[in-house]
């Protein structure tokens, strides 16, 4: 998981280098201000819909490591019911034998 967390930290750096990179070359193109303007508008809107896109995503996948996680939890606290239970069982068993 910190793999993915890492790759996705990544991927923001790049983006926001990305932006950043962007808007320093509109800054510095030979535009008119009203064009450079609406272009950083338009990329502005673009970031904000990439980002939120990426943060449903992210959210999707967190919610599903984390339900798996729950998943693995109970089938540890089964397989462990399970083991305890068995013990109780062999030792009534083996107590049984002694006391005949």
């Amino acid at each position: 998981m910190s793999e993915e967390a890492s790759t996705g930290e990544k991927a923001l750096y790049l983006m926001l280098g990305a932006m950043i990179g962007a808007a320093t070359a509109l800054l510095l193109a030979p535009r008119s201000g009203v064009e450079t303007r609406k272009l950083l508008l338009s990329k502005a809107r673009e970031g904000a819909d990439l980002l939120a896109n990426q943060t449903k995503t992210v959210a999707g996948r967190t919610s599903e490591y984390v339900e798996r996680g729950k998943e693995i939890l109970q089938q540890q606290r089964d397989q462990l019911s399970a083991a305890i239970e068995a013990g109780k069982q062999a030792y009534r068993e083996e107590r049984d034998k002694a006391q005949v």
